[in-house]
């Protein structure tokens, strides 16, 4: 980034000036016009060039017609120089040019380039210093520079140096000399938060009138150097150190530079403390959302009449709304030259989407003038550092006028045109959803209780596969808007505009799926687009679904979630949209249905499709599936297991969808009504297998057959296997992954393949229930097993001790007592369940505690459970209100990682 930042800036001003018109005009490639161009030690690798057409090449960036013709005259700022990278970089440029231009030896260039070229501010001392030696050993190791030797003074000062002394001290620095003694208290004045506000201080905004340097400072430094020759005990000294420092940090501030370089610090409004906060307010208005775009107009102010910035920022200020009006100064006050954008992953120390940047060249106008090209493309697919480095050379680049951007939507910045006209904008409204800002408290998976109802509604969260109808999975207790998310000051209810209304329900993240929105509650993950008119939404849906839809949107919000404002942003032609349904849906956009489980429109139905006909353009009746959900299917029926879609009469759903809801009733007869099924046979009961084959069997009707057991095995990682080892051994594991690791169906075993394993319905598992499985389902197996024991049968013994152990953990689950219970974080101690007497509103996550427990009979963490689903109990994310009566113990963290005392809950409800 350094190189290409410097490669297109000094390196394009090197260029106009060394290239021909007839090198530009007869070179066949831009790798050609680098080599040309380039001195030893100066490859210009990254140097980049445009021509229109058979036309000659031109440096991408300009010409840079302000800067001045000679290098003797050229200076460059880095503000913000960390350890010294832009500096040294500058420098190893600088050196070789020098010689070049002005027949130097290779030690004059050097001392050359650091008394006159090369300055740099940094706020922490310490990498000044760092910036310091960096730049000295470039200087030293310089081939023919004369090695290590005493260099001319370096233009590198800390910007930060706190004042550390009252102003009187300052001032009695002066000796009474009136010029140099205002000339000191404007200079603590404009320093006084140095440590804060380091290379934003601009000393000539702290001019009173008569200029700040009214003395001139080389009359200042002597003074100041007398006053550090005084006693140590002399009380003036401290001031006077920190004075000089301040003075040298001042004169750099100052002046004014050909190119400010730097990689500017990223630091979002809400975290900046009072004293910067209140500076960016005051000093800039337009910026001050973030610390990088104030100081993207710093280092504009310190540049020269016709100086240049190259800069490293974040890349979300071209495009978010709350950047807006700094994109409309800095688009009317500076030309633009060249952008380019990495994305994330542009630092190699850096992973993951935490931080996405763009190279940014501009000018100052004064001798720009209209029109003027901005120049520059995407590198943010690149996945690596290193791709997107070898990118910078090679990726083509594209061209905008700079007047066209002002009337972008927004002003957001994009090097396609935008066409105003041809806005979605023009024919939706998007609208934000629901944050709850505790999730874990307020939003469950649906299948993690019996069903919607007693407060809780369909909540439509991101779509999570390609299909129509998707994200069709979660339940929040929003209590009909009265309720502890609706007096949450945290939460953020939005959304209700598009309540009740159609739409498409397009996801935040970069993906952008997209399916249609029926009207209900959606969470902040997606947002909901929602025609103005109604007959538009049949365009509107393969517009939003299509691919283009998501090369519009991310040109122009490269967030890591897209906000829904940026959506109404993709151009959008009505006519073309509705051809495109018409073809897609001459019938209109299906009614909802999915052959997903995991999704409320599920019919319920364990071998029941529905898909699209593409033939006849309709949806219509599948061949009976035999996929790995099957099975998953069926053993939730078996345990008494129903869809929302058959629960709900009222629930929007296809013709098709609705008659395999009917079809269920014939398999309620297979139903265990306690939500038990043990897979032995114990109390005289049939077992899981056999039940689960008459209930497949009557499923599949006149198609049932022993070649579709054997797809369904098959399809269920088991093809080796029979339906009782799959029960047993790959159900449970299944069923987490299926139910996204919050399973409604128990698995609750001893740990012998061979010993006791029941499968348990938790929403039916009440204090009776337990007592049913305890000491009828597991008694009756214990007494077989000893029986067995008495009757001398191999393996009975082992059998009995297994069962044994597991009637006693689970008697302590019953009991309740830590760390056998069950703890609500939101719920204050006289409410806290006691014993095993759990509330399926609080859902499968807390109520499972209790199981995974006891010391493992199996999987490692997953306690008495056949397998353990990826549940953590350690805190939860984001801060708990202060009312919580956990809150000091858990210095606001929310925490589920605690256990109570039977005898701590029975005295709280007493």
């Amino acid at each position: 980034m350094v190189d290409f930042l410097l490669d297109n800036s000094l390196g394009t001003w090197w260029a106009a000036r060394r290239l021909s018109g007839t090198d530009l005009a007869a070179a066949g490639s831009e790798a050609e016009l680098r080599r040309l161009a380039s001195l030893p030690g100066v490859p210009l690798d990254y140097l980049r060039f445009v021509r229109s057409g058979d036309g000659p090449w031109a440096p991408a960036a300009g010409t840079f017609a302000g800067w001045p013709d000679r290098l003797a005259d050229f200076r460059m700022l880095d503000p913000c120089c960390g350890s010294g990278h832009f500096l040294v970089a500058a420098f190893r440029t600088l050196v070789p040019m020098r010689i070049e231009a002005e027949n130097l030896s290779a030690r004059e260039a050097v001392d050359a380039v650091l008394r006159d070229n090369i300055h740099g501010l940094e706020l922490d001392r310490r990498c000044v210093e760092l910036a310091a030696f960096a730049l000295a050993m470039a200087a030293w190791t310089y081939p023919g520079a004369g090695g290590y030797r005493e260099l001319p003074e370096l233009n590198i000062s800390c910007s930060g140096i706190a004042v550390g002394a009252d102003k009187d001290a300052w001032t009695a620095l002066a000796a009474g000399d009136p010029a140099l003694e205002n000339a000191l208290s404007l200079l603590f004045d404009a320093f006084k938060d140095a440590p804060v506000l380091g290379s934003l201080i601009d000393p000539r905004a702290a001019d009173d009138g008569t200029g700040l340097f009214r003395a001139d400072w080389d009359a200042v430094r002597p003074l100041l150097d007398r006053a550090l020759a005084g006693e140590a005990s002399d009380g003036r000294t401290e001031a006077a150190v920190a004075a000089k420092g301040i003075a040298e940090a001042a004169s750099i501030l100052s002046g004014r530079y050909t190119l400010v370089a730097t990689n500017v610090p990223y630091l979002a409004r809400q975290k900046h403390d009072a004293t910067l906060k209140k500076f960016c307010s005051d000093r800039y208005p337009e910026a001050k959302n973030d610390l990088a775009t104030v100081f993207l107009e710093r280092c504009l102010k310190l540049c020269r009449s016709g100086g240049t910035s190259a800069v490293v920022m974040l890349q979300n200020w071209l495009f978010q709304k709350t950047f807006r009006s700094v994109r409309e100064k800095l688009l009317g006050q500076a030309a633009w030259h060249l952008l380019v954008r990495l994305g994330s992953g542009a630092f190699e120390t850096i992973g993951g989407e935490v931080v996405k940047v763009a190279l940014l060249v501009l000018s100052n106008r004064a001798t720009y003038a209209e029109p003027n090209a901005i120049r520059g493309f995407d590198a943010a697919d690149e996945r690596s550092a290193a791709l997107k480095a070898a990118s910078l050379a090679d990726t083509p680049v594209k061209s905008s006028e700079q007047s066209r951007q002002r009337d972008n939507p927004d002003a957001i910045f994009s090097l396609e045109d935008l066409d105003n006209a041809s806005l979605l904008g023009v024919y939706a409204d998007s609208h934000q959803g629901i944050a709850t800002a505790d999730n874990s408290r307020f939003v469950v998976r649906f299948w993690e209780l019996p069903s919607a109802g007693n407060g809780w509604e369909y909540y439509t969260m991101s779509p999570d596969t390609g299909g129509l109808y998707s994200g069709l999975h979660s339940l929040i207790l929003r209590n009909g808007g009265k309720g502890a998310l609706a007096g949450s000051k945290a939460a953020r209810i939005c959304g209700n505009r598009a309540w009740g209304k159609k739409g498409a329900c397009v996801a935040a993240g970069h993906n952008l799926r997209a399916s249609v929105y029926s009207g209900g509650l959606f969470d902040s993950g997606v947002a909901a687009v929602v025609p103005k008119d109604r007959g538009d939404l049949d365009a509107l849906m393969p517009c939003v679904r299509d691919g283009g839809f998501r090369e519009s949107v991310t040109a122009l919000d490269k967030s890591v979630l897209i906000t829904e404002s940026s959506l109404l942003k993709a151009s959008f032609n009505r006519e073309i949209w509705k051809e495109a349904a018409e073809s897609l849906w001459p019938n209109g956009i299906p009614q909802p249905y999915s052959d997903d489980p995991a999704q409320w429109v599920f019919q319920g139905h364990p071998c029941g499709s529905v898909v699209w006909d593409e033939a006849a353009k309709r949806l219509g009746h599948g061949p009976p599936r035999t996929d790995w959900t099957v099975l998953q299917v069926a053993v939730a029926r078996l345990l008494g297991y129903r869809w929302p879609a058959e629960l709900d009469p009222k629930m929007e759903l296809a013709d098709e969808q609705r008659e395999w809801v009917g079809r269920c009733e014939s398999l309620s007869k297979f139903v265990a009504k306690g939500g038990i099924v043990a897979i032995p046979a114990v109390k005289g009961e049939v077992n899981a297998k056999d039940r689960l084959l008459d209930m497949l069997a009557t499923a599949y009707g006149k198609s049932w057959s022993n070649d579709v057991m054997s797809r369904l095995l098959a399809g269920s990682d088991h093809a080796e296997g029979n339906l009782e080892s799959w029960l047993r051994d790959k159900f449970f594991a299944q069923h987490c992954r299926l139910f996204q690791n919050r399973p409604f169906i128990w698995q609750i075993w001893d740990g012998l393949r061979d010993g006791f394993s029941a499968l348990v319905n938790c929403h039916k598992l009440d204090r009776w229930r337990l007592d049913s499985l305890t000491y009828s389902y597991l008694g009756d197996w214990i007494a077989r097993q000893t029986f067995g024991v008495d009757s001398k049968v191999d393996g009975a013994q082992t059998r009995l001790d297994a069962a044994v152990a597991l009637q006693k953990r689970l008697e302590a689950i019953q009991e309740g007592e830590a760390p056998y219970d069950v703890f609500v974080r939101w719920k204050p101690l006289a409410e806290q369940p006691v014993g095993w007497n759990p509330d399926v509103n609080d859902g499968v996550r807390l109520n499972i505690r209790p199981f995974m427990m006891p010391p493992d009979v199996g999987k490692k963490g997953a306690g008495l459970l056949r397998d353990r689903p990826n549940i953590k109990f350690d805190k939860d994310r984001g801060k708990d209100a202060k009312s919580a009566p956990w809150y000091h113990a858990d210095k606001g963290d929310r925490v589920n990682d605690r256990h109570l005392k039977r005898t701590e809950k029975e005295k709280a409800r007493s």
